[in-house]
């Protein structure tokens, strides 16, 4: 297993107003996001983040493009026997849907939350109507779950975002309590890294310079 952060010492965040040193070259940070692979939830184990470094991990994750400062998201975080009991609601509504399924798939539905040992629902949160676009807000909140991650990463742990067939399930939606207008934009799951990531395959980036000329 590989370890993750052991010595815990939470960043110090700035208070309002207060002024900012100015960007310096970190090639540690560079060399993590070079790096940066996401963890296979069933990859994952014990231990989770602590309570303060889970309190810091939502910190960072919300320290991001925001315009018009609306905090268009929230979270909902699964831990302990809550990742049981949506379990058991995941395999109740497999049952009704497909009860010619069998064992194994409803065993896998009952199981999914306990692959990490915290799951961290990001919820979109639109104002509508609003002078912000609705864009703009949906965006906001896909940069609080990469921040998740790579916050999770620096601390040590392994993150993968999810969303499965239950993100988009108006049933749970209901269970877990959103509003009209709100989304679950995923499902952050987070544990120690069991199995090192392998990398993939990867295209290079679509870029086009626009000169002005036709």
């Amino acid at each position: 297993m590989l370890p993750s952060m052991t010595h815990f010492s939470p960043p110090a965040f700035p208070d309002d107003n207060d002024v900012l040193n100015v960007p310096k070259a970190s090639q540690d940070m560079l060399n993590r996001m070079a790096k940066r692979r996401s963890t296979r939830a069933i990859d994952m184990s014990r231990p989770g983040p602590s309570k303060e470094q889970l309190d810091t991990l939502l910190k960072i994750a919300a320290r991001v493009p925001d315009h018009g400062k609306l905090f268009p998201w929230r979270f909902i975080v699964f831990e302990g026997e809550a990742r049981s009991h949506f379990g058991e609601m995941l395999e109740g509504l497999a049952r009704a849907d497909m009860p010619d399924a069998g064992e194994e798939r409803y065993a896998l539905e009952r199981r999914r939350f306990e692959r990490a040992p915290v799951v961290i629902g990001a919820i979109s949160r639109v104002t509508i109507p609003h002078k912000i676009p609705e864009w703009e807000q949906i965006m906001s909140v896909g940069a609080v779950c990469q921040n998740m991650l790579l916050a999770a990463d620096a601390m040590g742990f392994g993150a993968q975002w999810l969303t499965e067939w239950y993100a988009f399930d108006t049933r749970v939606r209901h269970a877990i309590g959103l509003a009209e207008n709100e989304r679950v934009a995923g499902f952050i799951y987070v544990g120690t890294q069991a199995v090192p990531a392998v990398e993939r395959t990867r295209k290079a980036p679509d870029v086009t310079h626009w000169t002005g000329k036709a």
